[in-house]
């Protein structure tokens, strides 16, 4: 019944949705082949008041987390103790940070500064030698050199070995390919690689004496790059939101110095492709019990989405009923996924024991496949869904469970009102959900709700059939 598809140019085609859940396929197919789980909630980890972080950077060497609210560099220890290491010059827009092992270096757009741990009370501080890069948005560390690209301009530029406060003149190159604008420099698998506008370039690290990079020819790529901070590492690799020469984005993940492999499918691209703005993606990569998934989050159009490596599917994430997904920035500290609030100053544990998202409800919505038998007319007699039964809790809501149930009967145009099926009280080892007499039409869509502040896994899913109809 609830289908891996993606609801996308017309609900008539394709009506599967899938919200705030993921699919696990299961190699031994004991009880089911297939089973849905209710993606992590919000516990509040850190509350710096009503604007958001601008930035976050795990360091693993003193096991702390590094990240700059407003104008305040910050460290924060396992214990979410906070530090105040010193301030930067600008208060507003995303910054981006990196380390080379001893400094940590944050870059703003208009300066880069540096922070050396080696020296942890001596605050950090704006870059002055004159030949530091004037407007770098992003930074990454590869050969001893911490490396930054030059806003508007296609060049990239480097610091002294181990020392991101000295900066040379001559220590620059310029992508090639392409007379396109650089967007970010990252570090993959060791290779400078240059995202811009329209392409993207692979730079080796050759030693020697002078700037010592080298465009890897015949490695470039006809993609380049849409959204500056949807570059993610996932899975060995980057995914990012990718724009071609013809001028549309699709989601993709880097393949060596091959094409890359493309890991969005038709309807989501039809969405993103609506989209008044794609510029303001951003996107974080995670575990999650053993499934990598990449979260793609697009401000202006209020949407998340997320991508589970393991299965290749995608499926959407909301906070609430409607709105989009609270996470924007996400870092592993510690064996926990830490992420920031778009909205506001508040860091998060994504964490898969909690099913409230900061005490709000999560609204898990599985929207299924049309059941639809050669325009005949059938009635539907029961639908039943089995679940993990004794997850409610002691008192309070949740304490008994009821999940929702919406029908169409328009091809997945408009639905009929909500009925409710007991999920179960604690120590009920009850697994079925049913709900009976559902009507007659031709073509049926069931959408099912759960807001319960439980554990939720759907093992199957039974729809019971009457044909026979004129």
């Amino acid at each position: 019944m609830f289908g891996i598809g993606l609801q996308g140019k017309s609900p008539n085609v394709t009506s599967s949705t899938l919200i705030n859940a993921y699919f696990e396929f299961h190699e031994e197919k004991d009880r089911t082949a297939v089973s849905v789980h209710g993606t992590p909630g919000l516990t509040q980890w850190v509350d710096k008041g009503d604007t958001p972080w601008r930035g976050l950077h795990a360091f693993p060497t003193n096991s702390l987390l590094y990240g700059v609210h407003r104008g305040t560099f910050y460290s924060i220890n396992n214990a979410k103790v906070l530090v105040n290491l010193g301030t930067i010059n600008s208060t507003s827009g995303r910054v981006d940070i990196c380390d080379d092992g001893t400094y940590i270096t944050v870059v703003d757009g208009a300066e880069i500064y540096t922070y050396n741990t080696s020296t942890p009370a001596t605050p950090i501080a704006a870059v002055t030698d004159a030949d530091r890069p004037t407007s770098p948005n992003t930074c990454a560390f590869q050969g001893a050199r911490i490396l930054t690209d030059e806003n508007g301009t296609g060049q990239f530029k480097g610091g002294g070995n181990y020392d991101p406060t000295a900066w040379s003149a001559i220590d620059f190159a310029t992508a090639e390919s392409n007379p396109d604008d650089l967007i970010r420099v990252t570090n993959y698998r060791g290779t400078v690689t240059l995202f811009g506008t329209h392409t993207t370039e692979f730079w080796s690290n050759v030693g020697g004496s002078g700037f010592p990079y080298t465009r890897i020819m015949q490695a470039d790529i006809e993609y380049g790059l849409a959204a500056r901070w949807s570059v993610a590492n996932f899975m060995g690799s980057y995914a990012f939101l990718a724009k071609n020469l013809e001028g549309q984005v699709t989601v993709m993940m880097l393949n060596g110095y091959n094409p890359p492999t493309r890991i969005s499918n038709f309807e989501l691209e039809s969405l993103i492709n609506n989209y008044s703005t794609v510029g303001d993606a951003a996107g974080f990569g995670y575990m999650l019990g053993g499934h990598p998934m990449y979260q793609l989050n697009f401000s202006a159009a209020g949407k998340s989405w997320l991508y589970d490596g393991s299965t290749g599917y995608w499926s959407e994430l909301r906070y609430g009923a409607t709105a989009r997904h609270r996470a924007e920035i996400g870092v592993d500290f510690i064996n926990q996924t830490v992420v920031a609030d778009y909205e506001n100053g508040k860091l998060y544990l994504l964490d898969d024991d909690t099913y409230t998202d900061n005490g709000d409800s999560i609204h898990t919505i599985l929207r299924g496949r049309h059941i639809y038998t050669d325009k005949k007319k059938v009635r539907f007699t029961r639908l039943e869904l089995g679940l993990e039964p004794a997850t409610a809790l002691v008192s309070g809501q949740g304490s008994d469970p009821v999940a929702g149930l919406r029908v169409s009967k328009d091809g997945g145009h408009s639905y009929g009102t909500q009925t409710f099926a007991t999920m179960g009280k604690i120590g009920e080892y009850k697994d079925r959900c049913i709900w009976r007499r559902l009507g007659s039409g031709r073509d049926l869509v069931c959408e099912v709700t759960i807001t319960e502040p439980i554990k939720r896994v759907i093992t199957d899913s039974t729809l019971i059939v009457e044909d026979g109809l004129s």
